[in-house]
């Protein structure tokens, strides 16, 4: 696929697209992007950790008002409402529920009026395939907002017209379907964490930075921690590396594994009434019991180990002082492809081109991996030593590779098992591979 080179060219090209799309169809204060998504996955974890536990009580208790109804109108013949799962029907197969972490104007404000919102996730849920997966949609992104708002970043959608006006660019951008929402202003991310007693981590390197705009003073050694809430709130803000926003994801979905696993441990089932208490206070759904039953049943059968997650594509640009995200409409519809209708993208190992970077004492091994891989038919382009190595891992750049496929070259080579694989939107090592292997120091498990 050829790239526009040209920003202002892309973007040119993305404004007579919509243009053409609308003629045709005539309807479809911070610098945080990450921090909320670990709040809003875990209100869902939280919401689902408590349902499941407690499955059967919730869904006797539903049954039983479903009874009384029933029983003023049919006192002689009551059916059986006793199923063994619970029934309630989706009315779609992929359940696409919108996440929105807003923040807030100060104190004396209404916390969910007049602000923009800083993350943007689309959670998407196949019904039948027991499967969800992930889109984060860049705050910055440039795109049309409905209802004639003209052209401004996308997290200025919420500020001008909530929910509605957020929800209704969305589809008329992507072309997906919004069929629920979860809202969750910023402070009840900390308050969140320090209920649950604190998240245990790792910190693979020093953080030091002072984010002025947030009032925030990061300074967390290397080291291992339990993380209390402004701790969790500092790790998560940090951008001073080089790996810029790409490093922040990686936190992210540490972060969210982290905090996932702390959930599910024994001692945090006294401690989830309070979670819920503080996201009744901090947040804002439209989702019912019945449909919150419903996600609970799925959940029994999703392995979290799977769910996919991946940031829209596409390029920074910078006019006068405003920064915005041009996206790249091709490779995010290949994105909405994948993770929203699960088109799955099946090459064959020569048709997957792979790329291998290391540090000087990795050298022996990085040639190693390549003979490995070219013994198994990969397609091996790029190979070379590095001084911009953070840590070892997998990166993909190729928007149709899968977890499936990195798990499967994993199997095939083992020195690479246990490395963690993340997909970076933005291309910046081995331009013509599909993976990029990094390798330094000792490797880290996934």
């Amino acid at each position: 696929m050829a790239e526009l080179k040209d920003k202002d060219e892309q973007y040119s090209v993305f404004l007579k697209y919509k243009e053409s799309e609308k003629n045709t169809k005539k309807t479809v204060i911070s610098t945080l992007k990450f921090v909320i998504i670990s709040f809003l996955i875990a209100l869902i974890c939280a919401c689902v950790s408590l349902i499941h536990r407690h499955f059967d009580e919730i869904q006797a208790y539903i049954m039983g008002l479903g009874n009384m109804k029933i029983a003023k109108f049919q006192e002689q013949s009551r059916p059986d409402l006793t199923p063994s799962k619970f029934n309630f029907k989706m009315l779609s197969r992929y359940q696409n529920i919108l996440l929105l972490g807003v923040d807030n104007n100060g104190p004396n404000t209404l916390p969910f009026s007049g602000v923009r919102s800083d993350t943007i996730i689309i959670l998407s849920v196949d019904i039948h395939g027991k499967s969800v997966n992930a889109i984060s949609i860049p705050r910055d992104s440039k795109v049309y907002l409905a209802d004639e708002h003209g052209v401004q970043k996308i997290n200025a959608a919420y500020a001008i017209g909530g929910i509605e006006l957020t929800k209704k660019t969305i589809e008329e951008t992507f072309g997906i379907k919004i069929h629920n929402y979860v809202i969750i202003n910023t402070q009840g991310v900390v308050k969140l964490i320090d209920a649950l007693g604190g998240i245990p981590i790792h910190i693979d390197q020093n953080m030091k930075y002072n984010d002025y705009s947030a009032k925030l003073k990061i300074n967390l050694p290397k080291g291992d921690y339990v993380l209390n809430g402004q701790e969790a709130e500092e790790y998560l803000r940090f951008r001073k590396d080089s790996l810029g926003d790409i490093g922040r994801v990686h936190r992210q979905q540490k972060f969210v594994k982290a905090l996932i696993e702390k959930i599910k441990s024994p001692d945090a089932l006294k401690k989830i009434p309070e979670a819920l208490k503080i996201a009744g206070l901090y947040s804002r759904t439209d989702l019912n019991l019945y449909q919150m039953s419903q996600y609970a049943a799925i959940a029994r059968e999703i392995d979290l180990n799977k769910v996919e997650f991946m940031m829209l594509p596409g390029a920074p640009n910078k006019k006068g002082i405003i920064s915005y995200w041009i996206l790249d409409f091709d490779k995010t519809q290949q994105v909405i492809n994948r993770l929203i209708y699960r088109k799955k993208y099946n090459p064959e190992k020569n048709e997957i081109s792979v790329g291998i970077l290391f540090s000087k004492d990795k050298e022996p091994q990085a040639y190693e991996i390549r003979e490995q891989l070219k013994t198994l038919n990969y397609d091996v382009n790029c190979i070379g030593k590095s001084n911009q190595i953070e840590k070892s891992e997998i990166m993909g750049f190729n928007t149709e590779i899968t977890k499936d496929i990195v798990k499967q070259m994993q199997r095939d080579v083992s020195d690479i098992s246990r490395l963690k694989y993340v997909h970076n939107p933005v291309r910046t090592y081995c331009n013509t591979s599909d993976i990029v292997i990094m390798l330094k120091g000792e490797e880290e498990s996934i």
